[in-house]
């Protein structure tokens, strides 16, 4: 296989920092104060906290599942339905089916039309961002693997709006990422992510991009001047690995395969410290195969 090599490799890696594509943990609860109560606790079913005025914490959660109910079921009517219909599909008396789907229209959960009742613009959002964390999820869980099974931790970006953005990291205390010392988006001219999302732009691109983050040295191996990495990214043999030798981070070595679908361009990397190098081009190798067994999923995940 042809690569795109772009610097010899040396020395030692700097420590590197775990990246990770899930949300940062909650903050704990703050600890009680000495001479002051402790936070009660939510009450249960037997001893509700009501506040005058305002409905039982019983009463809450039993509308809200009430109207749980009636959103999984007009969901199931595509050409949507009367309330007396829904009223009788959920087993909610009339007047309470009424006084729901009043408020669910109100906030945009649904919609009515001709006496019929349809799923509303918020909904339907629900539904977008629920799949969207979902197709996360799943390419979360697929960078794991591969990061487990190939040894090294593994990186998956995109140029999306006329920059350099890493979508997710996966790595772990064995396979630590590469510290991102220098800003990744305005450093992708030495970093194999970098070099692969711009070998896959048209030339009026590339040249916008360098215009705005023009090359800069950043260690001794690193290209030295805008026409010598253009040269260098014509010269790059299409969907092959693109490799990075301490261009970066002294002590790291990186590939990155190309993935380009429509108009978008993406990639996958992994990182290895510069005494593996022997290692970077077998694992790029084999991440490409694996790449190409789950394209499908990888082109999906593409809208993240």
């Amino acid at each position: 296989m042809a690569t795109a090599d772009t610097a010899p490799a040396e020395p030692h890696a700097p420590p590197a920092q775990p990246h990770s594509c899930t949300p940062p943990l909650q903050r704990p609860p703050a600890a009680t104060v000495p001479g002051q109560p402790r936070a009660a606790s939510l009450p249960g079913p037997s001893h509700s906290a009501d506040v005058p005025g305002q409905p039982s914490a019983a009463t809450l959660i039993g509308s809200v599942q009430r109207a749980m109910r009636l959103l999984e079921t007009v969901a199931a009517h595509e050409y949507g339905a009367p309330a007396k219909q829904l009223a009788r599909e959920t087993g909610l008396a009339l007047p309470t089916t009424y006084h729901l789907l009043r408020t669910l229209v109100h906030e945009g959960y649904l919609r009515r039309e001709k006496g019929l009742f349809f799923l509303g613009d918020a909904a339907e959002r629900l539904s977008s961002s629920g799949a969207q964390q979902k197709r996360r999820s799943t390419v979360a869980d697929t960078l794991a693997h591969w990061r487990d099974s190939i040894g090294a931790p593994v990186y998956y970006a995109m140029y999306r709006n006329g920059e350099i953005e890493v979508v997710c990291v996966s790595d772990s205390r064995e396979t630590p990422a590469v510290e991102e010392w220098a800003d990744f988006r305005e450093t992708g001219h030495a970093h194999a992510i970098g070099k692969c999302l711009l070998s896959q732009l048209d030339e009026d691109a590339r040249r916008d991009h360098l215009t705005r983050y023009p090359v800069q040295s950043i260690t001794p191996y690193t290209v030295r001047d805008n026409h010598a990495l253009l040269r260098r990214l014509d010269r790059m043999p299409r969907m092959e690995p693109v490799v990075e030798r301490q261009e970066y981070a002294l002590g790291t070595v990186c590939a990155a395969i190309p993935i380009t679908v429509g108009t978008t361009a993406a990639t996958m990397a992994i990182s290895l410290p510069a005494h593996q190098a022997d290692r970077l081009l077998p694992a790029a190798q084999r991440l490409q195969t694996e790449m190409g067994r789950h394209l499908g999923a990888l082109m999906l995940s593409i809208s993240i």
